[in-house]
Formats: structure tokens, C-alpha cells, sequence
């Protein structure tokens, strides 16, 4: 059994909005063949307690505009690993001391990894320029 299209669509929301507050490592498992639960268990790390409770709220956000209701959540109070339930969806955000400690990632092993439509985020203004630059150059290709 596979991820339901509908997981596939909120867990690149999710992603999105995790990446949005500079969470690192982001890795979504297939879990719908052990688990009936959920289909898809997205990790992501933040560098300390407060950055975890950020993209935490930020994915809770996102989720709710996508129209997925936080179904159960966990470890708000302490930031060191807060878990979403979104139902077909579970969000593991993590301190980087707790994701090394609990690997998530060795316990699912046997799962298949889902691929993240996530763009990467780039704080260098030289290469927006070039790529608006390569983007008028193809417009331009396109209309001649």
C-alpha cells in the first residue's frame, strides 16, 4: 500500500512551511504499509527549542489553510520534539540533540522515503538575479 495522493499533497505543505522557518533535514517516510493510521511521517530538525516551536506552528498554520485539522499534538510545552497529527499525515519536528538520540529515520528503515517538492532556499541576491535573468532568456527563446 502507498500514500494517498491527498498525503502526498499535504506533506509538501508541510514541507514547505518547515523549510520556511529554516528547519533542517527534512525527510518524509512512507509508513502506510506498517502503520493503517497515517501514510506519511514527515522529520524535521530545528536548531534549538525555540526554532522548534516555530516551524511547529508554522506547519500547524499551513495545514490548517490545506484544510487538514490538527487531530493531536504533543511536546509544545518542552520544544525538544513536538509531534502533529493531521491524520493521514504525522509531523515529527525535533531538536537536533533529540533526532540523533530517537532516529526516527533507522526505526523506519524499511520504509520508502517520499520525494519533497520543496524549493531550495537561497539567501545569495547574485543568484535570484541570475535566475530572473534566465527566465527573461527564455521567455524571450520562447516568443521568437
Amino acid at each position: 500500500m502507498t500514500a494517498s495522493p491527498r498525503a502526498r499533497e499535504l506533506v509538501n505543505v508541510a514541507a514547505a512551511a518547515a523549510d520556511s522557518k529554516q528547519a533542517e533535514d527534512l525527510v518524509a517516510l512512507d509508513v502506510s504499509g506498517p502503520l493503517p493510521l497515517t501514510d506519511i511521517f514527515l522529520i524535521a530538525t530545528g536548531r534549538n527549542e525555540r526554532n522548534v516551536v516555530a516551524i511547529a506552528s508554522e506547519i500547524e498554520d499551513k495545514m490548517l489553510e490545506a484544510g487538514a485539522k490538527t487531530l493531536r499534538r504533543e511536546g509544545r510545552a518542552e520544544g525538544r520534539w513536538i509531534l502533529l497529527d493531521f491524520g493521514d499525515v504525522v509531523v515529527h519536528v525535533f531538536h537536533e540533540e533529540d533526532r540523533m538520540y530517537y532516529s526516527l529515520e533507522r526505526l523506519w528503515k524499511d520504509c520508502p522515503t517520499v520525494a519533497l517538492d520543496v524549493a531550495p532556499a537561497t539567501d545569495d541576491p547574485s543568484t535570484e538575479a541570475s535566475d530572473e535573468a534566465s527566465a527573461d532568456e527564455t521567455v524571450t527563446e520562447r516568443a521568437e
